[in-house]
């Protein structure tokens, strides 16, 4: 798809943020924030552009509309939904909060794919205003046509100022062998992997001992899938640099002034003070009023 054939399927809204439309359906960008342990406190480093569809503005599960594409759509359908959060990044997010966008390898059939999708957003970053080195790709867990095909497109993204992460690792050999492959800045690893490990000490050894060895190669480690708050004590003590999950904010549909968060102390618990609210990011409001962080949230991370 080309970079006015993106256009075509794209509406700018009143609120200034964009939407797209694919047949009957309404694409709306939803950003989840990453937080990163910084002394003691949780703050806002990045978040993760997630599509989120609708029909006759009801709302559909994404992985049902992802389920229901044609196999020529997908690609098409990535190329949008991804140009949708790079401009909606532009106008809702704060200047110094890096974008996750996904990428998923199994549509990048040859080098002239790979070749048109990095410089259509080019062309949408250089138009936007924003620096390619906000963007972080994310390297989905589908399995890639051609591994060469891909290695040398994370290189040439990495070439034009690009951040690198592979998604859901869970330590299979074929994880490693993709860390290998790839070698990203990030690794976000699977929150079903590491929800299984947290539980006990040698699980907790085990994803030390991988943040470590990631960390000793340059590479910062995710947390995803927190959705529990004890879970973040156990990250935090195995070295995990950020985390991300419900624990902490659901994806929030744009529009949304998310500069208007701050940082409060970083406070640990444990499984007995699960049940407690955990509120590591409010608001500041004058008269001075907390609220819930991002309460028009919803969905479970799904498609690009």
């Amino acid at each position: 798809m080309s970079y006015q054939s993106i256009l075509a399927h794209i509406i700018r809204e009143d609120d200034g943020t964009s939407s797209g439309v694919w047949g009957p359906y309404r694409l709306r960008t939803a950003f989840q924030p990453i937080f990163a342990f910084q002394e003691g406190r949780l703050s806002i480093v990045a978040f993760e552009g997630l599509v989120r569809p609708f029909r006759d503005n009801e709302p559909v599960p994404p992985g049902v509309f992802f389920a229901a594409l044609p196999a020529i759509d997908r690609l098409n359908v990535e190329t949008l939904s991804r140009t949708l959060h790079l401009l909606n990044a532009a106008a809702c997010l704060p200047r110094q909060a890096s974008l996750f966008v996904n990428f998923d390898p199994s549509v990048f059939l040859d080098r002239s794919v790979a070749s048109t999708a990095i410089q259509d957003m080019k062309t949408i970053l250089s138009r936007s205003g924003m620096d390619p080195h906000r963007v972080v790709c994310e390297v989905t867990e589908q399995k890639s046509p051609s591994q060469d095909t891909l290695r040398s497109f994370v290189e040439v993204l990495r070439a034009n100022g690009f951040r690198i992460a592979v998604d859901d690792y869970g330590a299979d050999d074929s994880d490693i062998e993709r860390i290998k492959s790839l070698k990203p800045e990030i690794v976000k690893f699977d929150a079903h992997w590491i929800s299984r490990l947290m539980g006990t000490g040698p699980g907790l050894a085990l994803l030390r001992t991988m943040v470590s060895l990631f960390a000793e190669q340059g590479i910062t480690t995710v947390f995803e899938g927190i959705e529990e708050n004890w879970q973040l004590d156990f990250a935090e003590r195995s070295g995990a640099r950020m985390v991300q999950g419900f624990a902490l904010a659901r994806p929030e549909l744009v529009p949304t002034d998310y500069s208007q968060f701050r940082v409060t102390p970083l406070l640990l618990v444990t499984r007995e003070q699960a049940s407690q609210p955990y509120r590591p990011v409010e608001v500041a409001q004058s008269p001075p009023a907390a609220r819930r962080i991002f309460p028009k949230s919803f969905g479970r991370k799904v498609g690009p």
